[in-house]
C-alpha cells in the first residue's frame, strides 16, 4: 500500500509539473503577444501621428499642391467654389506676358483711370510700358493697371475674360469664371467671378511651372521692391512687394494676396524646399481684423508638406509573361491550336519619382489580354501597366507583343503539307 501510495503522489507531481510548466509557457507566449501587439501598435500610432493632416485651418476653402505633378496632397473644400479677390492677377499677368510686349505702350483710358483703389493713380491719356505696368499689378495689386493691361492684350475687358476664361479651360479648371482681370467683385448672366482652391493652384501650376513665360512670371512677382515713370517721364511711381510670405519661410517662391468684402482674405503662394515644390491655395481665409490668418494657413500647409512628403521612386521593371496566340504560325509545333509570343512594357522612363507621404503606397498591378487570334505584329498594344494610389490610378505604361507572328491560312497549310510530303520522299 505505501508503495502505491508513492507511486500516485509522484503520478501527481508529475501532472502538477506538466500543468505548472504548460501555464508558465502560456503566460509567457501572452506576454510576448502582447508586447508585439503594442509595439505594433505603438508603430502605427506613431506613424499616424507623424503624418496627421492639418486641422484648423481659418480658410474656408485650402489646397496643397505637389506643383510637379499637380496632385493634391491636402484638400479642405477644395472644389468649392468661391470669390477669388486679387488672386486673380496671377492670370492677368501670365497672359499679358504671354500675348503682350514687354516694352510696348499701353494707354490709359478713363474706365481704367476710375478703377477704386488699390490702385495706381493713372491719368485718361497716360501712357505706360506693359513692364512697369506688371509691377504695379503685383506688387501693389493696383487695381487700374490690370484695366489698362486688359484693354491693350484683349482689346477691351470682356475681350480679356474670355482670354482668361479660355486659358482657364485649357488648364482643367472647370469651376473657374472670370469677368474682371483685377478680381473685383463681379458678375454677369453667367454667375460671379469665382474660382476653387484647386483650381486656383492649377493656375499657379502653369505660371511657375510651365508657361513659356514661367521665368519672367518669377522675376517679377520676386522682386521686392520697383521704381518707374509713365512714357513721358513725367510722373514717377514706386512700388513694394505685399506677398510677405517671400521673407516667412526659406525657399518661398512667388505668390499674390487678395481681399474683397466677398472673398474674403485670400491667398496664392508658392514654396521650393530639397527639390519639391509646394503650391498652397486659400480662399475665405478671414475678414478684417484677421489679415494675419493668410499667412499662419501657408505656413502650416507648408510645413505639413515638407516634413510629410518625400521623392519616392516607384518605377519597377517588371515581367508580364506571355500572350497566348490561337492560329499562329510556329515553326517547331506548326500543327498546335496555340502559341506564346513574350510581352514587353513600354518603357518611358527609366526614373520616375513622385511626392509620398509616409504611409502612402503605389499598387502596381497587370491588365492585359489573356489570348489573341493572329495575325499579330510586333508592338501591339494587348494592355497596361496601372499605378494606383489611394484608389486613382496616377500613371499606366503601354504592354506590348514582342515580335511579330503570322496566321496559318489556306496557303500556309498547303505549303506546309507538300513541304512535308517531299521531304519525307527523300
Amino acid at each position: 500500500m505505501a508503495e502505491q501510495k508513492r507511486k500516485t503522489d509522484k503520478g501527481k507531481r508529475i501532472v502538477r509539473n506538466i500543468k505548472v510548466r504548460i501555464t508558465a509557457l502560456i503566460l509567457i507566449y501572452c506576454t510576448l503577444s502582447l508586447t508585439v501587439f503594442c509595439g505594433m501598435k505603438t508603430q502605427m500610432s506613431e506613424v499616424q501621428a507623424k503624418t496627421k493632416e492639418p486641422e484648423n485651418l481659418y480658410a474656408q476653402s485650402a489646397v496643397l499642391m505637389d506643383a510637379d505633378s499637380g496632385r493634391i496632397l491636402f484638400s479642405k473644400n477644395g472644389q468649392q467654389e468661391r470669390a477669388m479677390a486679387s488672386t486673380t492677377k496671377i492670370m492677368t499677368c501670365i497672359l499679358a506676358l504671354e500675348y503682350g510686349k514687354l516694352d510696348g505702350k499701353m494707354s490709359v483710358s478713363s474706365y481704367a483711370a476710375s478703377q477704386p483703389q488699390v490702385r495706381l493713380g493713372a491719368i485718361k491719356g497716360e501712357e505706360f510700358y506693359l513692364r512697369d505696368l506688371l509691377y504695379s499689378l503685383m506688387l501693389e495689386s493696383h487695381n487700374d493697371s490690370a484695366v489698362i493691361i486688359a484693354e491693350n492684350v484683349g482689346k477691351n475687358v470682356e475681350g480679356f475674360a474670355d482670354m482668361m476664361n479660355a486659358k482657364a479651360k485649357e488648364l482643367g479648371c472647370e469651376n473657374t469664371y472670370f469677368i474682371t482681370p483685377n478680381g473685383l467683385d463681379a458678375s454677369d448672366e453667367k454667375g460671379s467671378h469665382r474660382t476653387t482652391a484647386e483650381d486656383l493652384a492649377k493656375i499657379m501650376q502653369y505660371c511657375i511651372m510651365k508657361s513659356p513665360k514661367k521665368d519672367m512670371f518669377l522675376e517679377v512677382t520676386r522682386t521686392q521692391d520697383y521704381q518707374f515713370t509713365d512714357c513721358s517721364g513725367k510722373h514717377s511711381y514706386s512700388c513694394v512687394n505685399h506677398n510677405a510670405f517671400l521673407k516667412m519661410m526659406k525657399g518661398a517662391l512667388s505668390g499674390k494676396t487678395g481681399f474683397t468684402g466677398n472673398a474674403g482674405y485670400c491667398y496664392i503662394g508658392s514654396l521650393q524646399d530639397k527639390g519639391r515644390t509646394f503650391i498652397v491655395a486659400l480662399l475665405a481665409c478671414g475678414w478684417p481684423n484677421n489679415k494675419s490668418y493668410k499667412w499662419a494657413d501657408t505656413k502650416a500647409l507648408m510645413k505639413y508638406g515638407i516634413e510629410h512628403y518625400e521623392y519616392r521612386n516607384i518605377r519597377q521593371d517588371m515581367s508580364c509573361g506571355t500572350l497566348k496566340v490561337y492560329n499562329g504560325i510556329d515553326s517547331q509545333k506548326p500543327f498546335e491550336t496555340e502559341t506564346e509570343i513574350s510581352l514587353e512594357v513600354v518603357k518611358t522612363d527609366e526614373n520616375w519619382n513622385i511626392l509620398l507621404r509616409d504611409d502612402e503606397e503605389v499598387n502596381i498591378s497587370l491588365n492585359k489580354k489573356k489570348s489573341v487570334k493572329a495575325p499579330v505584329e510586333k508592338g501591339e498594344k494587348v494592355g497596361e501597366v496601372h499605378y494606383t494610389l489611394n484608389g486613382e490610378m496616377i500613371k499606366s505604361y503601354d504592354i506590348v507583343t514582342g515580335c511579330s507572328i503570322s496566321e496559318k491560312n489556306a496557303a500556309w497549310y498547303l505549303k506546309t503539307i507538300i513541304g512535308m510530303y517531299f521531304l519525307q520522299k527523300i
